[in-house]
């Protein structure tokens, strides 16, 4: 019987709609996590080391050390390979008194919580996790440490510890898949937090050889830019644009860390979660009214258009791994290999699908080829173009009709498609040989009705949107 599944007030979801969907068509490969990683030539995207795109799609799954033996471990990571994630993100020493309470084997990190004295047996299980990541072709976003463990009011971490710890990780995992992420949602509130997190970072860098990507996860809403964009050690940036509100334009982050200079790539690394209650840190927040998969779409394509170099996915059951038995954070209250496949989930896949059906890294932010449309709130139309004009993506997050220059495509023939972001389809156009001024109508309309414009030059013998290229 295909009954309904109330999750939070305002949504309903059905059994069926929350069936895996299926895995990309062309992955990177097994290998592909072997590569290493680097940033782009143009300082915008990451590549791997061969000069092949890397589409950064993560997943935060912050406990994920601390809270789940092998066979938890495996399930999460073939779910995500299998829906296209490439970079798991997950902390050593976790969140949720990841000092003191063991891993499932009863193992804890530190010995006599000193991060200068590792206990290696805590570490041969985020071993086995890093490993089982590589085999599915997954990068590891390692976190070291949750904010809290350096901060000097109450943290663990000295500068010369923290250096220690850096160079004891970055030392283990140097032939590894891993990006390392500083921060852990905390910001330097002094001088002496700054001198731990650059000791840290600079400690990482002599364990690997500087074999690894550094970024830093910001308390939110905000940037790592705001603090550490011209740091030495900082590779590209983050911001965490958080859980506060419906519409949050979070591609304005974007937009901020897009103007600075020296040009880095940046991303959203905590956006709205799916199934977290709507600003629940607010005094009037209602607990049952949570995000949905149309809010986690919104945040993804506005970030991504607005000059992001990948995105990230959280569900607030999975981050925390809870299951029953456990004490909940903020509401969870579905088991987290069951959420595993919610909806939000599974449309990252055609997100992925979408940008890697087209050279991505030649997109670049273009609000001036929208003449006309919804300039602000909800309806917020975005767009990006490709720097040669062969192709662009206008997205309409409530199917809201808008206005474009179709010069912006340098081409005597544009291929006009509609492509759907939950369901990962497309609904062919028109081929238009007028490169005028022209008005667009989206097949649906309101909330959840999101839709992406796909104009491309149609000699350029670019798959249908969202398929891989023959």
């Amino acid at each position: 019987m295909n009954r309904p599944v109330v999750v939070c007030k305002g949504i309903v979801l059905s059994i069926a709609a929350l069936a895996l969907t299926g895995g990309l068509t062309a992955r990177a490969g097994t290998d592909g996590a072997s590569k290493g990683l680097r940033v782009s030539g143009n300082h915008r995207y990451l590549e791997y080391k061969d000069g092949t795109p890397f589409f950064y799609l993560g997943d935060t799954a912050w406990e994920l050390f601390h809270r789940l033996n092998r066979e938890e471990v495996d399930r999460h990571l073939a779910n995500r390979a299998a829906k296209g994630f490439t970079v798991i993100q997950a902390v050593v020493l976790a969140e949720l008194n990841g000092l003191d309470d063991p891993n499932p084997y009863g193992h804890r990190p530190l010995i006599g919580n000193d991060p200068a004295k590792p206990n290696d047996v805590y570490f041969q299980h985020v071993d086995y996790v890093v490993n089982k990541a590589k085999d599915l072709g997954l990068f590891v976003g390692m976190l070291p440490t949750w904010g809290k463990y350096w901060k000097t009011s109450s943290g663990i971490f000295t500068p010369e510890n923290a250096k220690a710890y850096g160079q004891f990780l970055g030392g283990r995992y140097k032939d590894a898949p891993i990006i390392w992420i500083l921060g852990g949602d905390h910001n330097p509130d002094n001088e002496q937090e700054r001198v731990i997190l650059a000791a840290m970072a600079h400690g990482l860098k002599e364990g690997d050889g500087g074999t690894h990507l550094i970024t830093y996860h910001p308390r939110g809403p905000g940037l790592s830019s705001d603090y550490f964009h011209r740091a030495d050690w900082l590779d590209f940036n983050m911001y965490q644009s958080s859980h506060a509100a419906r519409d949050h334009d979070n591609g304005l982050f974007a937009e901020r860390d897009y103007a600075l200079t020296p040009p880095k790539p940046t991303l959203d690394g905590e956006p709205r979660y799916e199934d977290i209650p709507v600003g629940f840190y607010n005094a009037n927040a209602d607990p049952d009214w949570c995000f949905d998969d149309y809010d986690v779409r919104q945040a993804a394509y506005w970030s991504l258009l607005a000059g992001a170099c990948g995105h990230t996915y959280g569900n607030n059951n999975i981050w925390q791994m809870w299951q029953p038995g456990r004490k909940p954070v903020i509401r969870a209250s579905t088991p987290w290999h069951e959420a595993l496949d919610r909806p939000g989930a599974s449309q990252m896949t055609y997100v992925r699908r979408l940008f890697e059906s087209r050279p991505f890294r030649k997109l670049v932010p273009d609000q001036s080829i929208v003449l006309d449309g919804p300039d602000y709130g909800g309806a917020k139309i975005r767009a990006a173009r490709a720097s040669d004009g062969s192709f662009a993506f206008v997205y309409s997050p409530r199917g809201e009709q808008f206005t474009i220059r179709m010069d912006a495509i340098g081409a005597a023939k544009i291929r006009e498609t509609w492509f759907d972001p939950r369901e990962g389809t497309v609904r062919p156009l028109h081929t238009t040989d007028t490169p005028g001024i022209q008005t667009f109508v989206p097949p649906s309309s309101g909330r959840g009705n999101d839709w992406i414009l796909v104009l491309d030059d149609a000699t350029a013998g670019f798959p249908s949107p969202g398929q891989p290229k023959k």
